[in-house]
């Protein structure tokens, strides 16, 4: 029987944990801060910069939002980023991808104050990542490792094929998996769009996890049985009957599910687990800049 993977039941304790942490750090009177940055008028993107304010208000962290014209120049986008660098209450900054054509992705991200680059955005972060040695973890690469650890999975020796390759999601995950250690020492399979048949790929691995942002990408033949799905996509289509839209993943649930040992639901999988993520290191990044000792959740990843 398949076991659906519920996100909420991973990030809930985590919050309730890091609630905790927020409460040492207010009797120092540090209060940890994110700062976001929307250059969108894409409702689904202000709905995932909302859900962001939305989780710090629960666990008692400030949050600080700045919104872009997408028409404006970039410039305009790098005085947001630099105003919140500069705000010492703020202790991390958030992007929120994609960002319009006209704007240079690269000179975005090493805008970013490293200290505060709480999804590892920032070409320094991710170097460290690479070298086995993050000042952060990505918050979706990380809730995917979570999910896993949840379903007692062992990465160790594990085939893990990862479907996309962005610089949010497969990379860092890739890197991840690979590392020495629980959660890592897997034999990672990265496939895209150029990949030559997909489903040869996918159907030798013990684990698939997708975030390539494609409806329908993957389904149940494409799986073998008792395989582990982690569905990372969120994308945002039509209704059939023309009702508005719903949330989709990249995976056909209904035909994965016949075959798959857990599975993700979209929405309800992924998503919980990266907010609260997000919040840790949020958390992490506060305590460091000032200098006040926490003890953070422990994750687990074995």
């Amino acid at each position: 029987m398949t076991h659906p993977l519920d996100g909420e039941a991973v990030a809930a304790p985590l919050r309730e944990e890091l609630r905790t942490a927020v409460g040492t750090l207010a009797e120092a009177g540090v209060r940890p801060g994110l700062g976001t940055v929307l250059m969108s008028d894409d409702p689904a993107d202000a709905r995932f910069v909302e859900l962001k304010h939305e989780a710090c208000a629960e666990v008692g962290l400030a949050s600080v939002r700045r919104e872009v014209d997408p028409d404006a120049p970039p410039g305009a986008l790098h005085a947001a980023i630099d105003d919140l660098n500069e705000d010492a209450d703020v202790h991390g900054v958030f992007v929120q991808l994609p960002l319009p054509g006209h704007v240079d992705v690269p000179a975005v991200r090493e805008r970013i104050d490293p200290a505060k680059d709480v999804d590892c955005f920032h070409p320094e972060n991710l170097g460290r990542l690479v070298a086995g040695d993050p000042r952060f973890e990505p918050a979706t690469p990380r809730a995917i490792l979570a999910l896993l650890a949840s379903t007692g999975v062992e990465t160790e020796g594990a085939d893990v094929t990862i479907v996309g390759r962005s610089d949010v999601v497969g990379k860092p995950l890739a890197n991840l998996l690979l590392q020495r250690g629980p959660g890592g020492d897997a034999t990672v399979t990265v496939c895209h769009s150029h990949t030559q048949d997909l489903a040869a790929r996918t159907s030798e691995a013990d684990v698939v996890v997708t975030g390539a942002g494609v409806p329908g990408l993957v389904d149940g033949s494409m799986l073998s049985p008792g395989v582990v799905v982690i569905d990372a996509s969120a994308n945002r289509v039509e209704r059939d009957d023309g009702a508005g839209y719903e949330v989709v993943g990249d995976v056909d649930y209904e035909s994965a599910e016949e075959v798959a040992s857990a599975i993700t639901p979209v929405p309800g999988g992924v998503g919980p687990v990266t907010l609260a993520m997000l919040l840790y290191n949020v958390v992490a990044a506060a305590s460091r800049q000032t200098a006040t000792p926490v003890d953070l959740p422990e994750i687990d990843r074995s």
